[in-house]
Protein backbone atom coordinates (compact mmCIF):
# COMPACT_ATOMS: atom_id res chain seq x y z
CA UNK A 1 0.00 0.00 0.00
CA UNK A 2 3.00 2.53 0.93
CA UNK A 3 4.44 1.95 -2.58
CA UNK A 4 1.49 2.22 -4.48
CA UNK A 5 1.22 5.53 -2.50
CA UNK A 6 4.58 6.76 -3.36
CA UNK A 7 4.02 5.64 -6.47
CA UNK A 8 1.39 7.95 -7.07
CA UNK A 9 2.97 11.21 -5.00
CA UNK A 10 6.46 10.79 -7.46
CA UNK A 11 3.59 10.66 -10.42
CA UNK A 12 2.07 14.03 -9.41
CA UNK A 13 5.68 15.77 -8.59
CA UNK A 14 6.96 14.65 -12.71
CA UNK A 15 3.62 15.82 -13.49
CA UNK A 16 3.95 19.07 -11.83
CA UNK A 17 7.35 20.02 -12.42
CA UNK A 18 6.52 18.81 -16.68
CA UNK A 19 4.33 21.32 -16.44
CA UNK A 20 6.25 24.18 -14.70
CA UNK A 21 9.11 23.59 -17.27
CA UNK A 22 6.69 24.23 -19.87
CA UNK A 23 5.75 27.77 -17.89
CA UNK A 24 9.32 28.70 -17.30
CA UNK A 25 9.81 28.29 -21.25
CA UNK A 26 7.08 30.20 -22.42
CA UNK A 27 8.21 33.27 -19.57
CA UNK A 28 11.70 34.29 -18.91
CA UNK A 29 12.46 35.88 -15.63
CA UNK A 30 14.90 39.54 -15.26
CA UNK A 31 17.72 39.10 -13.37
CA UNK A 32 18.79 41.14 -10.59
CA UNK A 33 21.93 40.92 -8.28
CA UNK A 34 21.55 41.89 -4.47
CA UNK A 35 25.22 42.84 -3.41
CA UNK A 36 25.23 42.47 0.46
CA UNK A 37 26.86 45.71 2.05
CA UNK A 38 28.63 45.56 5.80
CA UNK A 39 25.69 48.16 7.00
CA UNK A 40 23.48 45.34 6.19
CA UNK A 41 21.96 47.02 3.20
CA UNK A 42 21.53 45.69 -0.26
CA UNK A 43 22.81 47.09 -3.77
CA UNK A 44 20.40 46.27 -6.35
CA UNK A 45 21.68 46.07 -9.73
CA UNK A 46 19.37 44.46 -13.47
CA UNK A 47 21.60 42.15 -15.33
CA UNK A 48 21.68 42.96 -19.00
CA UNK A 49 23.24 42.31 -21.82
CA UNK A 50 25.53 45.03 -22.33
CA UNK A 51 26.04 46.46 -18.85
CA UNK A 52 24.22 46.18 -15.53
CA UNK A 53 21.42 49.05 -14.32
CA UNK A 54 22.05 49.72 -10.84
CA UNK A 55 19.32 50.89 -8.13
CA UNK A 56 19.81 54.79 -7.17
CA UNK A 57 19.52 53.63 -3.80
CA UNK A 58 20.24 50.45 -1.51
CA UNK A 59 17.30 48.41 -0.18
CA UNK A 60 16.88 46.60 3.14
CA UNK A 61 15.18 43.42 3.15
CA UNK A 62 12.97 42.26 6.07
CA UNK A 63 9.66 39.89 6.26
CA UNK A 64 6.47 40.91 6.53
CA UNK A 65 7.15 44.73 4.71
CA UNK A 66 8.23 45.67 1.25
CA UNK A 67 11.66 46.28 0.20
CA UNK A 68 12.29 49.56 1.69
CA UNK A 69 14.83 51.62 -0.86
CA UNK A 70 13.95 53.54 -4.04
CA UNK A 71 10.14 53.62 -5.57
CA UNK A 72 11.39 51.44 -8.42
CA UNK A 73 12.14 48.62 -5.75
CA UNK A 74 9.16 46.83 -5.55
CA UNK A 75 8.69 46.64 -9.48
CA UNK A 76 12.22 45.41 -10.08
CA UNK A 77 12.50 42.60 -7.35
CA UNK A 78 9.13 41.79 -8.83
CA UNK A 79 8.66 38.18 -11.08
CA UNK A 80 12.75 38.58 -11.27
CA UNK A 81 15.20 35.55 -10.76
CA UNK A 82 17.03 37.03 -7.60
CA UNK A 83 20.97 36.54 -6.89
CA UNK A 84 21.77 37.60 -3.59
CA UNK A 85 26.02 37.92 -2.90
CA UNK A 86 26.09 37.38 0.98
CA UNK A 87 28.51 39.55 3.41
CA UNK A 88 30.93 36.85 3.78
CA UNK A 89 30.49 38.03 7.91
CA UNK A 90 27.72 36.03 8.21
CA UNK A 91 29.40 33.07 8.09
CA UNK A 92 32.02 30.80 9.49
CA UNK A 93 34.68 29.35 7.30
CA UNK A 94 36.32 25.95 7.40
CA UNK A 95 38.80 23.71 5.20
CA UNK A 96 38.18 19.77 4.77
CA UNK A 97 40.07 17.78 2.97
CA UNK A 98 38.64 14.39 1.10
CA UNK A 99 40.57 11.89 -1.01
CA UNK A 100 39.74 12.45 -4.75
CA UNK A 101 37.26 9.48 -5.44
CA UNK A 102 34.83 11.06 -2.67
CA UNK A 103 34.12 14.09 -5.61
CA UNK A 104 31.08 13.32 -6.76
CA UNK A 105 29.80 12.62 -3.45
CA UNK A 106 30.42 15.96 -1.87
CA UNK A 107 27.16 16.97 -0.98
CA UNK A 108 26.52 13.73 0.82
CA UNK A 109 30.14 13.85 2.91
CA UNK A 110 29.49 17.51 3.32
CA UNK A 111 26.20 17.34 5.01
CA UNK A 112 27.76 14.28 7.22
CA UNK A 113 30.35 16.64 8.57
CA UNK A 114 28.76 20.04 9.13
CA UNK A 115 27.91 19.40 12.79
CA UNK A 116 31.55 18.47 13.39
CA UNK A 117 32.70 21.27 11.34
CA UNK A 118 30.56 24.19 12.75
CA UNK A 119 28.26 24.51 15.51
CA UNK A 120 25.32 23.52 14.07
CA UNK A 121 24.15 20.63 12.41
CA UNK A 122 22.81 19.88 9.05
CA UNK A 123 19.31 20.42 9.55
CA UNK A 124 20.37 23.93 11.57
CA UNK A 125 22.58 25.29 8.86
CA UNK A 126 22.63 26.62 5.52
CA UNK A 127 26.04 25.66 4.21
CA UNK A 128 27.99 25.52 0.43
CA UNK A 129 31.76 24.64 -0.56
CA UNK A 130 34.00 26.13 -2.69
CA UNK A 131 35.27 24.20 -6.35
CA UNK A 132 37.45 21.33 -4.89
CA UNK A 133 40.87 21.93 -5.37
CA UNK A 134 43.82 19.11 -6.26
CA UNK A 135 45.99 19.23 -2.82
CA UNK A 136 48.23 15.75 -4.37
CA UNK A 137 48.61 12.74 -2.76
CA UNK A 138 45.46 11.51 -4.68
CA UNK A 139 42.92 14.15 -2.25
CA UNK A 140 41.18 17.53 -2.84
CA UNK A 141 40.70 20.27 -0.18
CA UNK A 142 37.45 22.77 -0.31
CA UNK A 143 36.09 25.41 1.87
CA UNK A 144 33.28 25.09 3.56
CA UNK A 145 30.89 28.18 4.36
CA UNK A 146 27.97 27.84 6.96
CA UNK A 147 25.40 29.87 8.83
CA UNK A 148 22.42 29.37 10.96
CA UNK A 149 19.48 28.54 8.66
CA UNK A 150 17.61 31.24 10.79
CA UNK A 151 20.48 33.68 9.53
CA UNK A 152 19.34 33.19 6.13
CA UNK A 153 15.25 32.86 6.70
CA UNK A 154 14.68 36.44 6.84
CA UNK A 155 16.41 37.28 3.42
CA UNK A 156 14.41 34.36 1.70
CA UNK A 157 11.20 35.37 3.41
CA UNK A 158 11.35 39.27 2.68
CA UNK A 159 12.45 38.46 -1.44
CA UNK A 160 9.23 35.61 -1.62
CA UNK A 161 6.77 38.14 -0.03
CA UNK A 162 8.27 41.03 -3.04
CA UNK A 163 6.90 37.83 -5.31
CA UNK A 164 10.35 36.96 -6.94
CA UNK A 165 10.81 34.41 -9.22
CA UNK A 166 13.59 32.42 -7.94
CA UNK A 167 16.26 32.90 -5.67
CA UNK A 168 20.00 32.28 -5.43
CA UNK A 169 22.37 33.03 -3.02
CA UNK A 170 26.48 32.57 -2.77
CA UNK A 171 28.91 34.32 -0.40
CA UNK A 172 32.78 34.68 -0.71
CA UNK A 173 35.82 34.12 1.71
CA UNK A 174 37.05 37.74 2.70
CA UNK A 175 40.94 36.17 2.27
CA UNK A 176 40.13 35.68 -1.42
CA UNK A 177 36.96 37.61 -2.58
CA UNK A 178 37.21 35.89 -6.24
CA UNK A 179 36.10 32.59 -4.48
CA UNK A 180 32.47 32.27 -5.04
CA UNK A 181 30.88 29.75 -2.85
CA UNK A 182 27.00 29.03 -3.69
CA UNK A 183 25.16 28.78 -0.53
CA UNK A 184 21.41 28.52 -1.52
CA UNK A 185 19.56 27.86 -4.62
CA UNK A 186 16.01 28.16 -4.04
CA UNK A 187 13.50 28.75 -6.77
CA UNK A 188 10.58 30.39 -4.86
CA UNK A 189 8.46 31.17 -7.55
CA UNK A 190 9.00 28.21 -9.91
CA UNK A 191 8.32 26.10 -6.41
CA UNK A 192 5.18 27.56 -5.88
CA UNK A 193 4.07 26.77 -9.86
CA UNK A 194 4.86 23.59 -9.29
CA UNK A 195 2.88 23.17 -5.67
CA UNK A 196 -0.04 24.58 -7.21
CA UNK A 197 0.05 22.59 -10.33
CA UNK A 198 0.50 19.21 -8.31
CA UNK A 199 -2.50 20.41 -5.97
CA UNK A 200 -4.30 20.62 -9.35
CA UNK A 201 -3.98 17.77 -10.24
CA UNK A 202 -4.76 16.07 -7.02
CA UNK A 203 -8.32 18.33 -7.02
CA UNK A 204 -9.04 17.12 -10.57
CA UNK A 205 -8.25 13.84 -10.17
CA UNK A 206 -10.28 14.33 -6.47
CA UNK A 207 -13.09 16.00 -7.83
CA UNK A 208 -13.41 12.87 -10.52
CA UNK A 209 -13.38 10.38 -7.62
CA UNK A 210 -15.67 11.86 -5.64
CA UNK A 211 -18.08 12.08 -8.32
CA UNK A 212 -17.57 8.43 -8.44
CA UNK A 213 -17.97 7.92 -5.09
CA UNK A 214 -21.07 10.65 -4.97
CA UNK A 215 -22.81 8.31 -7.21
CA UNK A 216 -21.84 4.79 -5.52
CA UNK A 217 -22.62 6.45 -2.03
CA UNK A 218 -26.27 7.40 -3.90
CA UNK A 219 -26.91 3.87 -5.32
CA UNK A 220 -25.58 2.42 -1.42
CA UNK A 221 -27.83 4.52 0.38
CA UNK A 222 -31.18 3.91 -1.81
CA UNK A 223 -30.12 0.23 -0.27
CA UNK A 224 -30.18 1.44 3.08
CA UNK A 225 -26.58 -0.17 3.71
CA UNK A 226 -24.29 2.83 4.88
CA UNK A 227 -26.89 5.14 6.93
CA UNK A 228 -24.47 4.47 10.33
CA UNK A 229 -21.36 4.61 8.10
CA UNK A 230 -22.43 8.21 6.80
CA UNK A 231 -23.44 9.17 10.03
CA UNK A 232 -20.28 8.46 12.29
CA UNK A 233 -18.52 10.46 8.90
CA UNK A 234 -20.40 13.12 9.57
CA UNK A 235 -19.78 13.61 13.39
CA UNK A 236 -15.80 13.00 12.53
CA UNK A 237 -15.81 16.04 10.54
CA UNK A 238 -17.66 18.22 12.66
CA UNK A 239 -15.15 17.07 15.02
CA UNK A 240 -12.14 18.23 12.29
CA UNK A 241 -14.09 21.56 11.86
CA UNK A 242 -14.57 22.32 15.10
CA UNK A 243 -10.80 21.87 15.95
CA UNK A 244 -10.08 24.16 12.74
CA UNK A 245 -12.04 26.33 14.25
CA UNK A 246 -10.63 26.45 17.69
CA UNK A 247 -8.80 29.73 18.68
CA UNK A 248 -6.40 27.91 20.27
CA UNK A 249 -5.04 27.22 16.41
CA UNK A 250 -4.20 30.67 16.00
CA UNK A 251 -2.91 31.89 19.86
CA UNK A 252 -0.34 28.58 19.19
CA UNK A 253 0.70 30.65 15.66
CA UNK A 254 0.93 33.93 17.30
CA UNK A 255 3.33 32.56 19.83
CA UNK A 256 5.48 30.80 16.98
CA UNK A 257 5.32 33.75 15.44
CA UNK A 258 6.65 35.75 18.54
CA UNK A 259 9.42 33.13 19.34
CA UNK A 260 10.36 33.71 15.60
CA UNK A 261 10.90 37.40 15.44
CA UNK A 262 13.03 36.91 18.98
CA UNK A 263 15.25 34.42 17.13
CA UNK A 264 15.86 36.27 14.79
CA UNK A 265 16.59 39.47 16.67
CA UNK A 266 18.66 38.15 18.91
CA UNK A 267 22.07 38.04 18.00
CA UNK A 268 23.76 34.42 17.38
CA UNK A 269 26.67 33.97 20.17
CA UNK A 270 28.66 31.59 17.60
CA UNK A 271 28.74 34.80 15.02
CA UNK A 272 29.34 37.50 18.16
CA UNK A 273 32.53 35.40 19.21
CA UNK A 274 33.68 35.11 15.42
CA UNK A 275 33.10 38.96 14.71
CA UNK A 276 35.03 39.25 18.43
CA UNK A 277 37.95 37.17 16.76
CA UNK A 278 38.21 39.28 13.46
CA UNK A 279 38.08 42.57 15.06
CA UNK A 280 40.63 42.17 18.35
CA UNK A 281 44.56 42.23 18.07
CA UNK A 282 46.80 38.95 17.98
CA UNK A 283 48.51 40.74 21.23
CA UNK A 284 45.22 40.44 23.05
CA UNK A 285 44.09 37.64 25.23
CA UNK A 286 40.78 37.62 27.29
CA UNK A 287 40.37 36.15 30.56
CA UNK A 288 35.96 36.74 30.65
CA UNK A 289 33.51 36.84 27.76
CA UNK A 290 29.75 37.13 28.92
CA UNK A 291 26.65 37.96 26.51
CA UNK A 292 23.60 38.48 28.13
CA UNK A 293 20.49 40.64 27.72
CA UNK A 294 21.84 42.55 24.16
CA UNK A 295 25.48 43.40 25.99
CA UNK A 296 28.97 41.21 25.43
CA UNK A 297 31.38 42.00 27.76
CA UNK A 298 34.99 41.13 27.79
CA UNK A 299 38.17 41.36 29.94
CA UNK A 300 41.84 40.20 28.83
CA UNK A 301 45.00 41.43 28.93
CA UNK A 302 46.25 43.84 25.80
CA UNK A 303 49.69 45.21 24.66
CA UNK A 304 47.52 48.92 23.90
CA UNK A 305 44.11 48.75 25.69
CA UNK A 306 43.46 51.87 24.17
CA UNK A 307 42.94 51.12 20.57
CA UNK A 308 40.41 48.51 21.79
CA UNK A 309 36.98 50.61 22.30
CA UNK A 310 38.23 52.09 18.93
CA UNK A 311 38.41 48.84 17.04
CA UNK A 312 35.21 47.34 18.67
CA UNK A 313 33.29 50.16 17.24
CA UNK A 314 34.45 49.59 13.95
CA UNK A 315 32.53 46.45 14.32
CA UNK A 316 28.89 46.06 12.71
CA UNK A 317 28.82 43.72 15.41
CA UNK A 318 28.76 46.06 18.46
CA UNK A 319 27.82 49.92 19.06
CA UNK A 320 28.52 52.11 22.22
CA UNK A 321 31.59 50.10 23.45
CA UNK A 322 33.46 51.61 26.72
CA UNK A 323 35.76 50.50 29.70
CA UNK A 324 33.88 49.56 32.65
CA UNK A 325 36.75 49.51 35.25
CA UNK A 326 40.09 51.49 34.94
CA UNK A 327 43.09 49.91 33.00
CA UNK A 328 45.61 48.87 35.23
CA UNK A 329 49.74 48.27 33.32
CA UNK A 330 51.06 44.33 34.49
CA UNK A 331 54.39 43.34 35.39
CA UNK A 332 55.02 42.24 31.83
CA UNK A 333 53.71 45.38 30.65
CA UNK A 334 50.26 44.27 29.23
CA UNK A 335 47.24 46.23 30.11
CA UNK A 336 44.57 44.67 32.46
CA UNK A 337 40.48 45.62 30.76
CA UNK A 338 37.62 45.07 31.07
CA UNK A 339 35.23 46.93 28.21
CA UNK A 340 31.27 46.49 28.01
CA UNK A 341 29.09 47.15 24.20
CA UNK A 342 25.99 46.78 22.64
CA UNK A 343 25.25 43.84 20.72
CA UNK A 344 23.31 44.34 16.89
CA UNK A 345 21.27 41.64 15.72
CA UNK A 346 23.10 39.91 13.38
CA UNK A 347 20.32 40.26 10.55
CA UNK A 348 17.53 43.38 11.51
CA UNK A 349 14.07 43.39 11.50
CA UNK A 350 11.94 46.40 10.81
CA UNK A 351 8.75 46.50 11.09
Amino acid sequence: MNAALGLVSRWFDDAASGFARLVRLARRARRVELVERPDGLFDAALRRRKAPTALDRPLRLAPEAPPAGSGAASSLLKRSQVHVLLDPSRFVFRPLELPRAATPFIEGVVRAQIDRLTPWTSGEAVFGWSAPADIGADKVRLIVAATARGEIAPISEALAAAGVYGITMSTSMEEDPAVAIPILSGETKRDLEAGRLRLGLIVGLGAAGLAFVGCLVAWIMIGGALDSRLQDLEGQIADRRARLLSPQGSAAEQALDVLKKRKRATPSPVMVIEALSRTLPDDTHLTELRIENGKLQIAGLAGDASQLIHLIEQSAQFTHAAFVAPTVKGPSGDEAFRIEAQLQPSFEVTH
